[in-house]
């Protein structure tokens, strides 16, 4: 394996763990369906997804 694969690979697994690529996701689903709506920064996309945790609860012990 080449240096350069190995590091797209890291870069991959990091990117899908610390949640970057479904922002990345999130952003061309919403060009795809919504074209003309703006697209949120990071941080407003952060807040949206958590006042939907908050909104929408699933099974959890706490």
């Amino acid at each position: 394996m080449s240096v350069r694969r190995w590091a797209r690979a890291v870069r991959w697994y990091l990117r899908e763990l610390t949640g970057e690529a479904e922002y990345g996701r999130y952003c061309e689903r919403r060009l795809r369906h919504h074209p003309l709506a703006p697209v949120p920064t990071p941080r407003e996309y952060q807040a949206l997804r958590a006042r939907h945790r908050e909104d929408h609860p699933q099974s959890r012990c706490c």
